[in-house]
């Protein structure tokens, strides 16, 4: 728990706490947590305890959107949201669906989640604002998704989760906010160890290369064993051009 704010974003590490199967399926208590974080606190755990209280804290307030406005479940939280015209083309929700759209950090997201029945918090939110700000599919479709795959799935931090990537909750990732897929990669998974994991056939790649592949030289692509195109996928979008279509979805409607 002390190391938890530090360590929890990275998906290489065993940062998080893992724990959130056991409170889906109330084998452990919420009130024995928060009792442990209050009491670590107390004891000098410092901002590690501070941190992972306030993520059970998060839970409990999207317990409390979905009893007070059931209708998130279908519906924005912010209602003229849901006039958005979403293009969702299906060709770019099923190439994310199986881990291809050529932006490794995503698509090493989505293998994790197929192949374990989990996926690391931070990259919940990478995928959740990919999938919706530059595929520009409807965040209902990734929110079925992963209430399809994920063990530890709960209607309400799903919900909540998923609303406040796509910007439509009422505790949102401003509209203007957009996650560039690269830079967090090259943040929170700086060496490519995780990509690596899911993604061998990028195993070769330096650590600088992994995160953009495709921005390698032919001759560089071919001597890291992974061609462009052909051994993994080039970018099913461009980032910079999808932001901009994204931004005017959102405008067109702004709440």
């Amino acid at each position: 728990m002390a190391r938890y704010r530090d360590a929890r974003d990275f998906p290489a590490k065993k940062g998080p706490s893992y724990l959130s199967v056991h409170l889906r399926f109330g084998t452990i208590s919420i009130r024995e947590l928060a009792r442990t974080a209050w009491q670590s606190m107390q004891e000098g755990g410092g901002e590690g305890a501070a941190t992972w209280l306030s993520e059970l804290v998060w839970r409990d307030f999207y317990f409390m959107i979905l009893h007070h406005h059931p209708r998130v479940v279908t519906s924005a939280f912010k209602p003229a949201y849901d006039a958005i015209r979403w293009p969702n083309d299906k060709a770019l929700f099923e190439a994310w669906c199986a881990g291809r759209t050529g932006y490794p950090i995503v698509d090493a997201a989505m293998r994790q989640i197929n192949q374990t029945g989990y996926m690391h918090n931070r990259l919940r939110m990478i995928a959740a604002s990919f999938l919706v700000k530059d595929l520009l599919v409807d965040w209902r479709w990734g929110e079925k998704y992963f209430a399809d795959h994920l063990n530890d799935f709960d209607l309400a931090a799903n919900n909540g989760g998923w609303q406040w990537a796509a910007s439509t909750g009422c505790d949102a990732q401003p509209y203007f906010r957009i996650f560039n897929p690269v830079t967090q990669s090259e943040k929170f998974d700086a060496d490519g160890a995780f990509i690596r994991r899911y993604l061998p056939e990028l195993a070769r790649c330096d650590a600088r290369a992994i995160h953009a592949p495709w921005t390698l030289s032919p001759d560089a692509q071919r001597a890291a064993g992974v061609v462009i195109g052909r051994d993994y996928p080039a970018p099913v979008v461009d980032h910079a051009v999808m932001r901009l279509r994204a931004l005017e979805l959102f405008k067109a409607v702004k709440a």
